[in-house]
Order: C-alpha cells, then structure tokens, then sequence
C-alpha cells in the first residue's frame, strides 16, 4: 500500500467476504481542511507486535459489516492503492482490529473483481519482499 508507506503485509484472498479489511490500532477519525480523514496505527507483521506505521487516509465511507461471527460492527472505510505482485489497483478497505485473524489484511471478492482468477489449492503466489522492505 505504497500511499499508507506499507511495503509490505502478508493478505489473505478471501472471496467469501464481500470487503476487504486491514488490521489496524487506535483508528482516531478527525477534520483536515473540510476533509473527512482518519488516522490509524498498523502493525504490518505479527512477529513484530511493537512495531507499528502511523498511517492518516482520507474517510471513504462509513458503514455497518458484519465480522467473521456474523456480529455487526461500524466500520471507517478508506480507498488506497495495493499492490499485489505487479499488478497495482485501488481497494476499498475498512479499518478494523484483525489481531485474532491470522492475515493483517483480507483482501474480499470485491477487490479482486474482474482482476485475478482465485484458486484455492494454491497459496503464496507472489514472490516475498526483499528483507529492507520488512522495515517499513
């Protein structure tokens, strides 16, 4: 997520979910020049728990999802680029606490839409980061 300065976080493709998602801490929603923004933490690798990205995003929307329990919960939306393997598109993600969930980042059908074939045999299609990208 080259705007958010992520390099990288290791995603799930999950087209069981409708929206994507994006592990995040202290989601702080505030006004900038007229402008709807919201700033958040984000700690891109589980085996590093202390080492956060700040991140500030402009509020796409506001709306209700229902969790992986089928719990309801409002969620802050933001539309930023991904980039997976070379291929580099906008994504709607809501920001949410996934420190349960195994994946930091769940990529929904709706990102994927018309922009890769999911097979579900197969798993790390994309090659890894060089290791200085892991400090981002």
């Amino acid at each position: 997520m080259p705007d958010l300065g992520i390099t990288a976080v290791k995603a799930k493709v999950d087209t069981g979910a409708r929206s994507s998602a994006l592990h995040t801490r202290y989601i702080e929603p505030y006004e900038e020049d007229g402008i709807a923004m919201v700033h958040f933490a984000l700690c891109p690798h589980a085996g590093w728990p202390d080492h956060n990205v700040e991140c500030h995003a402009e509020i796409f929307d506001q709306r209700e999802v229902k969790d992986s329990s089928g719990n309801p919960e409002m969620r802050f939306f933001i539309r930023t680029p991904v980039m997976v393997g070379d291929h580099v598109w906008k994504v709607e993600l809501s920001l949410t606490d996934r420190s349960s969930m195994r994946f930091r980042m769940l990529l929904g059908r709706e990102a994927v839409r018309r922009r890769a074939v999911v097979d579900p045999g197969r798993s790390y299609l994309t090659r890894k980061p060089p290791k200085r990208h892991l400090d981002s």
